[in-house]
């Protein structure tokens, strides 16, 4: 079937953002909040049970804005995605957040009337809630108003973070949106943005990859002090608001927003720790296969055999659906709507941000999908990722609108699920020339996730520690990020990016600090899934989807102990998903020696 490369938003808001339903829209989101927002500052802390039943009925109205704020949201970052120079959007997502500060003040007010509930009476808003699921919410709630400042300095915080915080992270995007590559291909010299010229670090001819990295970094360079700013002020602000609250942990935030403990976080790491050897040898075979002596941080991503081969968009889906369809005819069935009714943009243009993601829209129970899709393999496997998020959502639809408010790392788990069931269906079909293909980009991603990811936590976590004496000159980030790199790499590869730091935009979010150690956290949850999906057969889905329909309502730790009967803050469940994640790494030196003869 022929299918559009470009996303359908107009049947979201008819008239783009400057439109009437648009505009009526956020403005009657504006009057409704305002209106919840003075009731709830004149509600007297509940004393009796009649009071907990009114203390619900504002959690429900809060949900329900919520849920629309999200709807308007999701609809201006995919404008201000499809296009980094639309200025209307930017004016619009400016307003938005001022609106979202408006609903944030809501929320606190709320969760000051839950921590002046005597115990007795929290009891029996629990008891009501348990009927919907909301239970351990309102408990996860309650314990982190008590972790916070004083209701009126949390309302504060978030009107200044409007034009404070959250400012600083729209400058970074405009920084980005500016900046172009020139490079010259074939004789024929382009400029492109910093997203399509990402995408020719996996192209097959190293001559272009060394060509491009090299512009590529130049052009970061270029605006190495104005992003230096950017990251120190971001930091400085988010480090000020901890200190406030009394949080001396940069990683409290994080962990408390994926409801995971130090335990779980230190216990994946030593096991992808004692992983790392496999993969060194992975990529020290990837070098010889490729004639060089080491791999440069441009080479990791390189295509090897028939990697070049490129896959049209049209195959790339139908090759998803069919894999999809091996696991769960829901999951395909899903996949095939988001085709059919242009969920997804992946035009190859300039003026895209980098990176891909998915979205969701509540209101009208659908996802967006971005991304920039070129013919890789590695562009296949982002589309199975981000259909892998829309697939979780899916499921969730019908859930109250806080229980759908699942953490990042488990987020992640729905995606990287997906992307192994087409990987390894793949795999076992696959000849002998094809399967050192499809080897190369499976290792490539436990490269991505044990090596890279984990580079980004080790330099976030020291620059936060540097940044809470003194701003970080951008030559140190520099030094900080290759340190990182070459710890969290083993030292394999004989070149490094010491703009990463610069390139990488998880590092200038505001809305998720620490957006790196989750991306792992999902990868190893979803290989130990995966291994026992294999083991189960068919009858696993089941068990899949009710175990994504708990994300949003109970820990990791809690999740994993009731759908697969495992402690995560042991060393067993960790380690037997890494033997999984790194299992094939003898068979592609096997065939990666027969190929080199």
């Amino acid at each position: 079937m022929a299918l559009s490369l470009t996303w359908d938003l107009e049947s979201i808001f008819v008239g783009g953002p400057t439109g009437e339903p648009f505009q009526r829209f956020v403005a009657d989101l504006v009057r409704d909040i305002e209106a919840l927002k003075s009731v709830l500052n004149e509600e007297p802390v509940p004393r009796d049970d009649a009071g907990a039943e009114r203390l619900y009925g504002h959690l429900n109205a809060l949900q329900a804005l919520g849920t629309r704020l999200r709807e308007a949201g999701a609809y201006l970052s995919c404008l201000t995605a499809q296009n980094v120079d639309d200025e209307t959007a930017k004016r619009e997502s400016t307003r938005l957040s001022s609106v979202s500060a408006a609903y944030a003040k809501a929320l606190i007010r709320f969760d000051a009337l839950l921590l002046g509930l005597s115990d007795d009476v929290f009891q029996s808003l629990k008891a009501r809630a348990q009927a919907d699921g909301l239970d351990f919410l309102l408990e996860e709630r309650r314990l982190m108003a008590r972790e916070r400042m004083a209701p009126e300095l949390e309302a504060l915080e978030a009107d200044l973070a409007v034009d404070g915080y959250h400012a600083w992270g729209e400058l970074y995007n405009t920084i980005v949106g500016r900046l172009n590559v020139e490079v010259t291909i074939g004789g024929q010299t382009k400029r492109l943005s910093v997203g399509q010229a990402f995408n020719l670090l996996s192209h097959p001819d190293r001559a272009v990859r060394k060509q491009v990295f090299e512009r590529y970094d130049a052009a970061w360079e270029s605006v190495a002090d104005l992003n230096a700013e950017v990251l120190n002020h971001l930091s400085g602000y988010r480090l000020a608001v901890y200190r406030h609250r009394g949080w001396d942990d940069v990683l409290h935030e994080p962990l408390r927003n994926n409801r995971m403990r130090r335990e779980t976080l230190e216990a994946m790491w030593a096991a992808v720790e004692k992983g790392k050897p496999a993969l060194v040898r992975y990529l020290q075979q990837k070098a010889r296969l490729l004639g060089l002596d080491a791999l440069a941080f441009y080479d990791v991503d390189a295509p090897v055999g028939e990697a070049g081969a490129h896959i049209p968009y049209e195959d790339g889906a139908a090759l998803i659906i069919e894999q999809f369809a091996t696991f769960s005819a829901d999951l395909a069935d899903l996949a095939e709507r988001a085709f059919r009714e242009r969920w997804i943009e992946a035009e190859d243009r300039p003026g895209k941000r980098p990176g891909g993601f998915c979205t969701s829209f509540p209101l009208k129970q659908q996802s967006r999908i971005f991304m920039t899709y070129s013919g890789t393999p590695d562009n296949v496997s982002t589309l199975a990722h981000e259909l892998g998020h829309a697939y979780h959502q899916h499921v969730m639809n019908d859930l109250p609108a806080m229980a759908q408010r699942y953490a990042m790392n488990v987020a992640e788990t729905a995606s990287t699920f997906a992307e192994q069931i087409v990987s390894e269906a793949l795999i076992a079909k696959a000849d002998e020339g094809a399967r050192l293909r499809l080897l190369d980009e499976k290792l490539s991603r436990a490269v991505a996730f044990f090596m890279n990811i984990h580079a980004r936590f080790l330099f976030e976590t020291r620059f936060y520690e540097a940044r809470k004496s003194t701003p970080v000159p951008r030559e140190t980030l520099g030094a900080l990020m290759l340190e990182a790199q070459r710890e969290a790499y083993h030292g394999a590869l004989g070149e490094w990016h010491a703009n990463f730091w610069q390139s990488k935009l998880h590092f200038y979010l505001t809305r998720t600090p620490f957006y790196n150690f989750p991306y792992t956290f999902g990868y190893l949850f979803s290989t130990g899934l995966y291994a026992m999906a294999k083991a189960e057969g068919p009858s696993f889905a089941d068990r899949y989807v009710a175990l994504l329909r708990d994300t949003g309502r109970m820990t990791v730790e809690a999740l994993a102990e009731k759908h697969l009967g495992v402690d995560l803050t042991r060393a067993d469940f960790w380690e037997q998903a890494v033997d999984e994640a790194t299992r094939d790494v003898e068979t592609f030196i096997r065939l990666a020696e027969r190929q080199n003869g």
